[in-house]
C-alpha cells in the first residue's frame, strides 16, 4: 500500500494535469486518498438530509417515525464495543500512545489486510460520502471524509459533525482523515487478527479510521473524537474535553460539564435559560472553548416533553433514532421500551435546539462541573474543588457505568474513567491533567463536583437524585450565588460542601443525613474513598503529591 503522502502527490499531479487545480478535485480524488479506487457502484457526495433519508428508506435501513425522524436498529451492536477498538502501532505514534487495556495496539500488517478487505467490500457498493469537519473553530479544525455503505450512517455523520462552509468545501482536498464505515462486512478474527467479526481501527500514519462489522454509529463519532484528542494537544496546544458546554446569553459566561454517558451532560447543558454550545466534545484553547461537533447524540430512554423538552423537540425530520422501539402501525416511538437496549439514542444537528450557539464557540469557561452518578449513594450532591482537587478528580473520573452504554452492562457499575473519557484519550493522562491545571490557574475557573446518582442509600436501596434539585445546584454554581454561602469540609472525601442551595432541601446536601443506617453510610463512604486512593496509586504513581493529597482520605 502506498503512503498517504504518495497518494496525495499522485492525485494532485493528476488534477493539475487536467488544468483544474486543487479546487477541481473530484469525489473520486478524495476517495483515492483513502485508498478507494475502481468504484463499481454509485457515489453520492454531500447529499442533503432529505435525499439521504429517501435512500435509507429505499434500502430498508429504517422507518420514519410520526415526528419525521429516521429510526434505525443497529442489530447485535447497540453500544460501543471497546474490546474491538485498536490503534495501529506505527513508528510515528509508538512512543506517544498510552498503551494498555484501553489503547490496544494493532499490527500494521493486519491493518493492511483489514483495509484491503474493507476497500474490496466498499468498491462494490453504492457509497455515501460526507465532507465533514471536526472543530467549530476553523483555526484548529480537521477535515474528515466519511465514506459509508449505508445512507443512514452518512446522515448521522452529516448531522453530528460540523458542516463545512463553501470555502472549506472548495479547499477540502486533501482531507486530513478518511473514515471507512462498512457495517455489513464481518471479519474472520483468525485471518485478520481482530477480537471478533467487528473492528474499529485508528491509523495515524495512514490517516484512516476503519469501522466494520458494527452498525452502531457512535463508533464513528467516538473514533473522530479519539483522533482529535491525539492531534489537538500535540499540534495545537488545545485541551480536548469529553464535555458539554453552554453559556449565559447576557454575560457570555461559559460553563463546561464533564461526565461519562448517563451522568447528565446532555440533559443539564440543554438549559432553556442558556445558550447551548455543544453536548459532548470540546476543545479548550487559550481564550476560548469550541465544539468539536455540529450536532448532539442524546440518550432517548424515558425521554418526555416534560423532563427534557428541548431534546424531545429535536426528534424530528433530519434526526436519527437508534434502537428506539417504534409502533409499526402508527409509527409512534416508545421511549420507555428498552427491549432493544437501554442505550437508545437520537442524533440531530445542534441548531435543532432553539437556543443553540450555531457557531459552536464561547469564551474560556467561568465554571466547570464534574458530573458523576455515584451508585454507592455517599458522595455529596454538590461540592467545591480547588485546583489540586480538580486535577485529582479529573484524573479519577469516577462514576457508575449505566446500562447500555457498553455491551454487557445491564446495571450501574462503579468505575474510574480517566479524564471522564478514558476510552478516547490516547496520550498519557498526566499530559491532559497538566494542561487542565494550567488553564484553571490562568483563568480562575471555579470547579464543582455534582453527584447525579443515588441518595438515601446505594443503588437498589436509595433513589436517584431528582433532576429538579440537580438543576438548582447547577444554576447556583453557574451564577456564582453558591459562593455567597458557607461551606463545610467533608472529612472523608476532602471536598467543601455548601450548607445551603436555593431551592434544595438542606438535608439533601449531606448524604449521611439521608441514610436511615448511619453506620452503613460510614462503611460505604470509607469503601468508596479507598477505591479512589487505590485507583490513584495504581494508575498514577507519578501523580504530584499536592494533587494526591487533595483526594479522598482512606483509613
Amino acid at each position: 500500500m502506498s503512503t498517504v503522502e504518495e497518494r496525495i502527490e499522485t492525485i494532485t499531479n493528476n488534477v493539475e494535469a487536467r488544468g483544474e487545480g486543487k479546487r477541481g478535485a473530484t469525489v473520486h480524488d478524495l476517495l483515492a486518498i483513502g485508498g478507494i479506487t475502481g468504484c463499481r457502484g454509485a457515489v453520492i457526495m454531500d447529499d442533503a438530509p432529505a435525499g439521504l433519508v429517501e435512500r435509507a428508506l429505499r434500502q430498508n435501513e429504517g422507518v420514519l417515525t410520526v415526528t419525521g425522524a429516521l429510526s434505525v436498529e443497529t442489530g447485535k451492536y447497540t453500544g460501543r464495543s471497546p474490546e474491538d477498538r485498536f490503534i495501529v502501532d506505527t513508528p510515528d505514534v509508538h512512543d506517544k500512545i498510552s498503551w494498555g487495556k484501553v489503547n490496544k495496539p494493532f499490527s500494521p500488517e493486519n491493518y493492511a489486510l483489514v483495509k484491503e478487505a474493507v476497500i474490496d467490500h466498499l468498491r462494490t457498493r453504492d457509497l455515501f460520502v460526507v465532507r465533514a469537519v471536526a472543530g467549530a473553530d476553523r483555526r484548529w479544525c480537521r477535515k474528515f471524509l466519511i465514506v459509508c455503505e449505508r445512507a443512514s450512517q452518512a446522515l448521522f455523520a452529516r448531522q453530528l459533525l460540523v458542516r463545512p462552509s463553501k470555502r472549506q468545501r472548495d479547499d477540502y482536498f486533501p482531507q486530513d482523515f478518511t473514515v471507512l464505515a462498512a457495517p455489513d462486512l464481518k471479519l474472520d478474527p483468525a485471518k485478520y487478527g481482530t477480537n471478533s467479526e467487528a473492528a474499529v481501527l485508528i491509523n495515524f500514519e495512514d490517516r484512516c479510521i476503519i469501522i466494520c462489522g458494527t452498525a452502531y454509529s457512535g463508533e464513528i463519532k467516538k473514533s473522530v473524537f479519539s483522533v482529535m484528542n491525539f492531534l489537538m494537544p500535540i499540534e495545537e496546544n488545545v485541551l480536548p474535553m469529553h464535555s458539554s458546554a453552554n453559556m449565559d446569553p447576557v454575560t457570555g459566561e461559559t460553563a463546561v460539564f464533564f461526565g461519562l454517558s448517563g451522568t447528565g451532560k446532555t440533559t443539564l447543558s440543554a438549559d432553556p435559560q442558556r445558550v447551548l454550545i455543544g453536548d459532548d466534545e470540546h476543545g479548550w484553547a487559550d481564550n476560548s472553548i469550541f465544539n468539536f461537533e455540529g450536532g448532539c447524540y442524546a440518550k432517548a430512554i424515558k425521554i418526555t416533553p416534560v423532563t427534557e423538552p428541548q431534546i424531545y423537540g429535536a426528534i424530528r425530520f433530519g434526526a436519527i433514532c437508534e434502537n428506539v422501539v417504534v409502533n409499526h402501525v402508527n409509527r409512534k416511538p416508545d421511549y420507555f421500551d428498552d427491549s432493544l437496549t437501554e442505550n437508545t439514542r437520537v442524533a440531530y444537528p445542534v441548531d435543532y435546539i432553539d437556543n443553540a450557539a450555531v457557531m459552536g464557540q464561547g469564551r474560556y469557561p467561568n465554571v466547570i462541573i464534574f458530573l458523576t452518578a455515584d451508585a454507592f449513594g455517599v458522595l455529596p450532591p454538590i461540592s467545591r474543588l480547588d485546583k489540586n482537587a480538580a486535577m485529582y478528580h479529573f484524573l479519577s473520573g469516577f462514576t457508575s457505568k449505566v446500562a447500555g452504554t457498553e455491551r454487557g452492562i445491564t446495571e450501574p457499575q462503579p468505575t474510574f474513567s480517566t479524564l471522564f473519557g478514558e476510552p478516547f484519550m490516547p496520550l498519557n493522562p498526566l499530559h491532559y491533567a497538566n494542561m487542565f491545571g494550567d488553564r484553571l490557574e490562568r483563568s480562575g475557573t471555579r470547579v464543582y463536583l455534582i453527584n447525579t446518582g443515588w441518595t438515601g442509600g446505594p443503588y437498589g436501596v436509595g433513589q436517584r437524585m431528582d433532576l429538579a434539585s440537580t438543576r438548582q445546584m447547577v444554576t447556583a454554581a453557574q451564577n456564582g450565588s453558591l459562593e455567597d454561602g458557607e461551606f463545610v469540609r467533608d472529612p472523608v472525601f476532602n471536598v467543601d460542601v455548601p450548607t445551603h442551595v436555593d431551592g434544595v432541601d438542606d438535608s439533601v446536601l449531606f448524604p449521611r443525613e439521608t441514610w436511615a443506617d448511619k453506620d452503613a453510610y460510614d462503611e460505604a463512604a470509607a469503601r468508596l474513598a479507598k477505591m479512589f486512593v487505590d485507583n490513584a496509586a495504581k494508575k498514577y504513581p507519578d501523580m504530584p503529591e499536592d494533587v494526591r493529597a487533595a483526594g479522598p482520605k482512606a483509613e
